[in-house]
């Protein structure tokens, strides 16, 4: 059972079948042996294989009204697979980007987590402690975001899986870490150190606006791939970086001290455990 609260300040409850099987799985013996095979990058690429094949279409009206998703949003035409229509595309104007220079916002749909980087470079996400060597793989890197913010998306299956660029600026060259692929569920989280033992894709950007950020997308159960967009040197806030096809996913942002300070409320919520729902676009944060 995890906390979520929107930005008004409701906060509930999210216990459902999916996330009772995850907790059993990832807190029993058996439920982990039988967790392995699904975990490897294999695994995930059958079944994006699988769900990419034209029989998948079956599943779409059945995941559309179980979802209760609206699907005015979203361009409208024929999905050739369950894939093609998981990585649907808003309509122009469905998510607006917030443009004002001082104001930092979401990559993404999802559920979000900020957590503050400690000067021994290490930070905690709920029962779980990472260093930011672990998550990168850099030295170099991690000795830079000491006293910066994390800034962790987790993406359900139901949010729109496309993600955009957080500002303006000079995008470096793609570092891609390989993995397995541990769910992204709290369930997986409160047992294991997913965000550095999943598959991870991550550039640097030098912003117009916030410095240095970090923006890191991680694979998860049954993603079969990060679909990255190709690079280029000169990116725009809002243009798109990429998809994930399906799952549950996660996009990673961070930011170096003194640059960015989150919105207080989704600071106090992530202190207390919970995740603030946000949309791509919106405002999460402000230059400091």
């Amino acid at each position: 059972m995890h906390r979520i609260a929107d930005r008004g300040g409701r906060v509930w409850e999210e216990n459902s079948f999916q996330d009772r099987l995850l907790e059993w799985m990832y807190s029993h013996m058996v439920g982990r042996l039988l967790l392995r095979p699904l975990v490897s990058p294999a695994v995930s690429k059958f079944g994006g294989r699988l769900l990419s094949g034209e029989v998948s279409k079956v599943l779409i009206k059945p995941f559309i009204r179980s979802h209760s998703i609206d699907m005015s949003q979203f361009e409208k035409k024929r999905y050739t697979s369950y894939n093609d229509f998981f990585t649907r595309r808003l309509t122009g104007g469905a998510r607006p980007v917030k443009m004002e220079p001082h104001v930092f916002v979401s990559p993404c749909d999802s559920r979000l987590g900020v957590y503050e980087i400690n000067r021994l470079r290490t930070f905690a996400v709920k029962h779980t402690r990472y260093t930011v060597f672990s998550l990168l793989k850099s030295r170099r890197l991690a000795e830079q975001y000491a006293g910066g913010y994390v800034w962790i998306f987790r993406l359900c299956v139901d949010d729109y899986h496309r993600y955009i660029f957080v500002d303006g600026g000079t995008e470096s060259r793609r570092f891609r870490i390989p993995g397995v692929f541990h769910t992204v569920n709290p369930a997986a989280g409160d047992r294991f150190p997913i965000y550095k033992e999943n598959t991870r894709e991550f550039s640097i950007l030098q912003s117009e606006n916030f410095g240095e950020i970090i923006q890191m997308e991680v694979g998860a159960m049954l993603v079969g791939k990060i679909e990255n967009r190709p690079r280029r040197p000169r990116v725009e806030r809002g243009q798109e970086k990429g998809n994930f096809a399906f799952g549950g996913s996660t996009v990673i942002l961070m930011t170096r001290a003194g640059e960015v300070l989150p919105d207080q409320d989704i600071l106090e919520n992530s202190k207390r455990g919970i995740e603030t729902k946000v949309k791509l676009g919106e405002r999460i944060g402000e230059k400091i």
